[in-house]
C-alpha cells in the first residue's frame, strides 16, 4: 500500500489553500489559476508552471514561511488512524511531494504512525505526475510495482501511480470522481477504503470497483 499524504491521510486542503492564495497575492497572480496547479505536486514544480519568471527555490522559502504560520492546521483525515494502525508495518509506505520534516511534525501532532518506507519530493529527480516516487517506494518495500496499490486524491498522483504500473484507488476527498480519470477504483472515505483492504488487515478479498465514477 502506497499512500499519498495531503488530502489522503492529512486534511490539509484548507491550510494549503490559504498558503497558496497568500503567495499568489504576493506575486500578483490569479489565485484560482495557481490553486489548480498545486494538487499532488512539489511547490517548486507549481512555481515553474505558474510563474516561470520566478526562482522556484527562492519561492519555496517564501511558501515555507507561509506554511509555518499555519501551525497545527493539518489534522488527520477521518479514519486515518484506525486504517494505518490496522495495516501490517511491512506492507505500506507514504509517497508525497511534500518534505520530510513538515510531514514528520504533522504525523506526530496527528497521532499517525510513520512507516519504515517514506518517499518525499526531495528524494526523486522527477516528482508526480512522473512515476519515479512510486517506483522508488515499491523498490524500497521489495515489492513489484504491479503488486502495489496506490491511494491518491489528485490527478497528478493518479497519473504517477498508473505510470509506475500500480493499481490506483482514488479517494474523493479533494476532487469529484469525474475529475480523477484513470483510477482503478473510487472510494469516498478512508473507512470505505479500509473495508476494501481487508487482505492487509482482517482478511477477505479486495473488490475492484469497475463501475463508472459518479460526480
Amino acid at each position: 500500500m502506497l499512500f499519498d499524504v495531503d488530502g489522503v491521510l492529512l486534511d490539509s486542503v484548507s491550510a494549503h489553500r490559504r498558503i497558496w492564495n497568500a503567495w499568489a497575492d504576493l506575486r500578483g497572480l490569479h489565485t484560482e489559476s495557481v490553486w489548480r496547479q498545486t494538487f499532488g505536486r512539489r511547490p517548486e514544480d507549481t512555481v515553474r508552471d505558474v510563474a516561470p519568471h520566478l526562482d522556484p527555490a527562492a519561492e519555496r522559502e517564501v511558501l515555507n514561511g507561509l506554511m509555518r504560520r499555519e501551525g497545527d492546521a493539518f489534522p488527520p483525515m477521518e479514519g486515518a488512524r484506525p486504517l494505518l494502525r490496522a495495516l501490517r508495518p511491512e506492507v505500506w509506505a507514504i509517497v508525497t511531494s511534500g518534505s520530510r520534516l513538515p510531514v514528520h511534525e504533522r504525523f506526530e501532532r496527528a497521532g499517525l504512525p510513520l512507516p519504515k518506507v517514506q518517499v518525499y519530493g526531495e528524494d526523486v529527480l522527477h516528482a508526480k505526475p512522473h512515476p519515479d516516487a512510486y517506483q522508488l517506494a515499491a523498490t524500497r518495500l521489495r515489492i513489484a510495482a504491479n503488486r502495489c496499490v496506490v491511494v491518491e486524491d489528485a490527478p497528478a498522483g493518479i497519473a504517477a501511480g498508473k505510470a509506475a504500473g500500480c493499481t490506483v484507488i482514488a479517494v474523493t476527498s479533494t476532487h469529484k470522481a469525474t475529475q480523477l480519470p484513470g483510477a482503478d477504483a473510487y472510494v469516498s472515505s478512508l473507512a470505505e477504503l479500509r473495508d476494501r483492504l481487508s487482505p492487509l488487515t482482517s482478511g477477505g478479498p479486495f473488490t475492484e470497483d469497475t463501475s463508472t465514477p459518479s460526480a
